[in-house]
């Protein structure tokens, strides 16, 4: 199998009105997380998954030493087998997105790591805030979105996947961010349902600043799992963030469709739906569907 090396180097490359990462901005980006469990980021031109390689670095780092607890923070310009959940593919033009993965091996409560993509999730909403004064909202499970006027509702602005290993006497855990930020356009097949910052914003992204924004939010949010208040903190801020929550919605679940009201996010990160006789349903899996007053 060959892989893409991951290293700090950075190729040019020239792409039309396309923003890319100078080679500086890679050591703005060490320098401002030198402090956080996240000093360790690797940024390159084109891989296959970020995922992937963060996965495998951890996996690494623990077959060399059993009680290593290093994180890791993967970042590309192009991934050729980026994906989705339910194994959908994901891809995006070179230079275009943020395409990163944070990895680590800190022992959560298996209770909580359901919160992970919350924690994440919460962590992209602040940082996009912090770098452009635009705030997305979560679409359970892990997809940010921006309201827009007009018939179109909600567009994508990006998505989260996160996948577990087994890491010696521990786990490995891997949280990757696809969020769209200099997209010269959208291409037609996903002008009704996408959209990235820099056309929201109406100017260029500095996709350095934001990576640094959210890694150190996430870096905070991981400290929040830790306790019952952190917890309840960070589930304060995804309720805040949360365009599911309040709506009327249509959730596919294996073998059955779940129709209601999602009313709250449970202490595990659940989503928890109130259908129309007033029961409480929780939901660990599922695609979610905002519905509209009409439907």
């Amino acid at each position: 199998m060959t892989r893409t090396a991951i290293s700090p180097r950075f190729a040019i490359k020239t792409f039309e009105n396309t923003v890319y990462l100078p080679l500086m901005g890679i050591d703005r980006a060490k320098a401002a997380l030198a402090d956080s469990r996240f000093a360790d980021v690797r940024w390159t031109d084109e891989t296959g998954s970020t995922n992937t390689d963060a996965m495998e670095i951890l996996l690494e780092n623990r077959r060399e030493d059993p009680n290593c607890s290093k994180a890791v923070v993967v970042v590309a310009d192009y991934q050729s087998a980026g994906r989705g959940r339910l194994a959908r593919e994901w891809e995006s033009p070179p230079g275009a997105s943020l395409l990163m993965s944070v990895g680590t091996t800190a022992d959560i409560d298996p209770l909580r790591r359901g919160l992970l993509l919350t924690a994440l999730g919460v962590a992209a909403v602040e940082g996009v805030f912090s770098t452009t004064g635009f705030r997305p909202s979560l679409k359970w499970p892990n997809d940010l979105v921006a309201a827009v006027s007009g018939d179109l509702g909600e567009l994508k602005l990006g998505g989260i996947l996160a996948e577990s290993r087994q890491a010696g006497d521990g786990v490995a855990t891997v949280i990757g961010l696809g969020l769209n930020c200099n997209w010269d356009e959208v291409p037609e097949e996903l002008a009704s349902i996408a959209v990235s910052l820099n056309r929201l914003m109406q100017e260029p992204i500095d996709r350095v600043q934001l990576l640094i924004e959210i890694v150190r939010r996430f870096d905070r949010n991981l400290d929040l799992l830790s306790s019952d208040s952190g917890v309840e903190e960070l589930l304060g801020a995804a309720r805040v963030s949360s365009a599911t929550l309040g709506r009327k919605v249509r959730v596919e679940l294996e073998g059955s469709v779940l129709e209601g009201t999602a009313v709250d996010i449970a202490p595990d990160g659940a989503l928890v739906v109130e259908s129309s006789d007033g029961e409480s349903h929780r939901v660990v899996v599922g695609d979610v569907i905002h519905l509209r007053s009409q439907d």
